[in-house]
């Protein structure tokens, strides 16, 4: 479970935390929405420990990460992983180097023991094959569309299986279909691993077809948290205004897909 309470955080003069609170339940799907430049994705950094606030804490399954550094802060986060925006792809590296990267650098997470070439190599595989990407090892990050560079990024992260999965605007800049696979690919993941999933976005379609709970970021905090019905309910200008963004609720397609 995540908690986090009394968040601040300031770039410059701008206050992009201003004492925001989120508990996050252990093995849930929780979608952040919010206007782009609202400080979803510095949650996302503060959650993993890449950044730290001005004020308050996140508390991690008991510890404490907005207060750990060095090997403390890596042994708390080690089961975490975070799809970026543009999937973060090393340039330099093939698909099969970049999947393989945590398990080369850290070995299995549990355990700390080194894997032998055949154990990552079938680890790789099995996590392309998990994301539609079987022979694509060989293929450079320059080779992919960005759809595929999206998948590839999630096959950096499942191939470890870890307990937390952070995805920071998984469909931005997608078109449609795209963004719908990767929107199955979430539940698909989520169904597997049984990670706690954080999504965040703007866009309500991905957030509905994915998300167990959803949460509101405005102004600086969290104004909401509630089932999809519930949320769709409540009234607020913001809310009004994605709703009327939707034709058709993607959770029946989900449903459709399901059965």
């Amino acid at each position: 479970m995540i908690r986090a309470r009394n968040l601040w955080k300031r770039f410059g003069k701008i206050e992009v935390l201003k004492g925001l609170d989120l508990d996050i339940q252990t093995g849930e799907t929780l979608v952040i929405l919010g206007r782009s430049g609202v400080g979803k994705s510095v949650l996302l950094k503060h959650i993993i420990g890449i950044s730290k606030p001005d004020e308050g804490s996140i508390d991690v399954d008991g510890a404490l990460v907005t207060a750990l550094s060095g090997d403390a802060l890596y042994e708390t986060t080690k089961n975490m992983g975070m799809l970026f925006q543009g999937a973060a792809l090393f340039d330099s590296m093939n698909i099969a180097e970049n999947t393989a990267f945590y398990l080369n650098q850290h070995g299995d997470p549990k355990t700390k023991a080194k894997y032998s070439k055949g154990e990552v190599k079938d680890l790789v595989d099995h996590a392309l094959e998990m994301v539609g990407l079987e022979g694509t090892q060989n293929k450079m990050p320059s080779d992919l569309s960005g759809g595929m560079r999206k998948r590839a990024g999630l096959a950096r992260l499942i191939v470890y299986h870890p307990s937390y999965l952070l995805y920071d605007e998984p469909t931005t800049g997608l078109d449609p279909i795209t963004a719908m696979q990767i929107n199955e690919l979430i539940v698909k993941t989520q169904q597997q691993l049984k990670p706690t999933s954080v999504v965040v976005t703007h866009d309500i379609l991905s957030a509905l077809f994915v998300a167990d709970r959803l949460a509101l970021h405005k102004e600086g905090k969290i104004a909401y948290v509630d089932t999809p019905d519930n949320f769709l309910k409540i009234e607020d200008p913001i809310i009004d205004f994605l709703k009327k963004t939707i034709d058709q609720d993607p959770r029946e397609f989900r449903r459709q897909r399901e059965h």
